[in-house]
């Protein structure tokens, strides 16, 4: 199959034509594209330019790294279980604790700096309560990675110092499947960052004040 914009007559490779989300029609053995909403990979966005990007994409899910977006890789049943766990953890405690504070999994987004924007896979935003419809969480105090195979180096490296790079970030946790663990970054005093390791027992997690049980957070092995 052969693609063409029609603007400048140039073709298209197949990996363009997978982005495009609409005004690809055919016409013999050609296709054209009158409109395409990906970028060109060499196209840098603002935080600003990639939110609005992102919201009108039709189908998958994106970060934006050094500028330009980055799409995420499918996550397997136990990464959206172990997530979708915790998540839960930490909206159960919220409630019991009677903090001002909100739980969102796969959904708000954290700024990291003026070109970078990266989706946790759960996180607790405190204060006032996020607009409706807010794409970042304005004020995260606890993020939470699940650990998966295209992940693992970026979780364990870059998002610890893109996380504490975001002043209102107290907790960074790291669920390890593999390990059946559950890494805890807490931000200390003069700029130092405290790590525990939990493989059992509870979680206290302050500020915000709320403490969480790693029971049903792992599936059974």
């Amino acid at each position: 199959m052969v693609a063409t914009d029609r603007g400048r007559g140039a073709k298209l490779e197949p990996a363009i034509l997978l982005g495009c989300a609409n005004g690809l029609f055919a016409h013999g053995e050609e296709w054209y594209i009158e409109h395409m909403t990906v970028p060109a990979k060499s196209a840098k966005m603002t935080a600003d330019e990639f939110l609005a990007w992102a919201e009108v994409q039709e189908r998958g899910r994106f970060e934006l790294i050094a500028g330009e977006a980055v799409a995420m890789a499918p996550e397997i049943a136990d990464h959206g279980r172990a997530k979708f766990a915790i998540a839960l953890a930490l909206r159960e405690a919220i409630e019991k604790a009677g903090v001002n504070c909100e739980a969102f999994v796969d959904s708000l987004t954290v700024r990291i700096d003026a070109d970078a924007v990266v989706e946790p896979d759960a996180l607790v935003n405190c204060g006032e309560r996020v607009p409706p419809k807010s794409l970042y969480a304005p004020n995260p105090i606890i993020v939470v990675e699940v650990v998966s195979p295209s992940s693992r180096v970026r979780d364990f490296s870059e998002k610890f110092t893109d996380y504490f790079g975001v002043p209102s970030i107290q907790h960074y946790l790291i669920v390890d499947l593999d390990r059946r663990l559950l890494l805890h970054h807490k931000r200390g005093e003069a700029g130092t960052i405290v790590t525990a390791i939990l493989k059992e027992g509870t979680l206290r997690l302050d500020p915000p004040g709320i403490e969480i049980s790693l029971a049903g957070i792992f599936e059974p092995a």
